[in-house]
């Protein structure tokens, strides 16, 4: 009996362990240049409601495609580091010659740095620097100016007492409070193609085109990037006028292997063929196992939205919606992309996927569930059921019955 238990141990244990979790994603295929501009978010929306089931392993558009960094913006901000270090040790010797030939050599190299950069240092050390040594040499109003782009591009940096003498302090003060700072403009950011994310200063502005108002006066970090695209980044100069940047991002060899096969995925996705092998190679090449594929295209004052869901392992169709969508103004984007998703997943796959418990104590909730469990006067059906009958004298009794 006991070699019959260790004989089983094993096949116990197979049987026991779960399902490898099955990689899977969205992608959506714009059918035109205003499709481009909301299909990343999209997708994004999509990924995060395949998050929720138990059985998937969802990848990322980034962790598929990429986000590949600028070599050359990386290279220019090892040189801006370096170039920082010997300006700032110049400084403290009080070398102020040698400092400023360092640090305008350092400012200089930073111009080309902004893709590679994720906080404002060293530009922010550099400036300050730089403001520094003008004030030294009696430039105060150039001093100034430098010190409105320091302000713009970091409003809470600090300068270190230590190093900066308590009138150049002052000075920082007084500029934060001028009426130069007060002052705002807006740029406009637009990329080929479209739809792809904007950061000013780190901060999530945004997908393209998009319009960031209110910016203060000054130099701001720019950078946009998309999955499958090198990364851009500049220095943008923002004015008391309307300022526009334009930018077409480089594709990666495998992003261009992807696009290539476009074409045919979109043409079975839109007549909705239950076998779609352009589909499974697409698969293939990406190493997934489902995925949510669809086309987007403008529509009037709406967009179209073909969706449907694959086993890429052999293109076979599980199941398909097609929506107008109508914008985006009031949030209410994300949760439609989250219910169609969870619609396509939870009938296709027979209720076979389990979704992960919401936080939210109202999801999946109308609003309506109490109505249907009351009568006219507001007692519920529970309610009644609990009731002894001979409780209530009135008890079936409606005061008509004399009449």
């Amino acid at each position: 009996m006991r070699a019959l238990v260790l004989a089983l141990l094993p096949s116990l244990a197979l049987a026991a362990s779960p399902a490898p979790a099955r990689r899977a994603t969205s992608l959506l295929i714009p059918m035109d240049p205003a499709a481009e501009s909301g299909s990343v978010k999209m997708e994004g929306y999509m990924n995060e409601a395949l998050g929720n089931f138990s059985g998937f392993t969802v990848r990322k558009s980034e962790e598929i495609f990429g986000l590949p960094a600028d070599p050359n913006a990386q290279s220019a901000m090892e040189r801006a580091r370096k170039g920082y270090s010997e300006s700032a040790a110049a400084f403290d010797k009080k070398e102020y010659d040698d400092a400023e030939t360092k640090v305008r050599a350092t400012l200089k190299e930073l111009q080309n740095a902004p893709a590679a950069m994720r906080g404002c240092s060293p530009l922010c050390e550099s400036l300050a620097l730089y403001a520094a040594l003008l004030h030294l040499r009696g430039d105060v109003e150039e001093a100034k100016l430098v010190l409105i782009d320091l302000i713009a591009v970091s409003p809470t940096f600090e300068l270190n007492p230590k190093r900066f003498s308590r009138d150049f302090i002052a000075l920082r003060v007084q500029v934060a409070t001028g009426r130069t700072s007060q002052l705002r403009g807006s740029a406009t950011v637009k990329s080929r193609p479209a739809g792809a994310r904007v950061y000013v200063d780190g901060e999530m502005a945004g997908y393209t085109p998009v319009t960031i108002p209110a910016l203060t006066v000054g130099k701001h970090l720019l950078r946009v990037e998309r999955p499958g695209f090198r990364q851009y980044g500049q220095l943008m100069e923002v004015t008391p006028d309307d300022v526009e940047v334009s930018t077409e991002l480089v594709p990666t060899a495998a992003y261009k292997a992807y696009d290539a096969q476009l074409d045919r995925v979109a043409s079975e996705v839109s007549r909705g063929i239950s076998q779609a092998n352009g589909v499974a190679g697409l698969g293939k090449s990406l190493g997934l196992e489902r995925a949510m594929v669809g086309t987007v295209r403008s529509h009037g004052e709406g967009t179209e939205l073909i969706l449907g869901y694959y086993d890429l392992r052999n293109g076979r169709k599980l199941g398909g919606r097609r929506v107008v969508l109508q914008g985006d103004e009031f949030g209410q984007l994300k949760s439609e992309m989250e219910r169609m998703v969870n619609q396509l997943v939870n009938t296709s796959e027979g209720g076979g996927e389990k979704v992960v418990r919401s936080s939210d104590p109202l999801d999946n909730r109308g609003g309506t569930e109490d109505w249907g469990a009351e009568d006219r006067g507001g007692r519920t059906r529970k309610q009644e059921k609990s009731k002894k009958p001979g409780d209530d004298p009135l008890d079936g009794v409606s005061g008509t019955e004399d009449w």
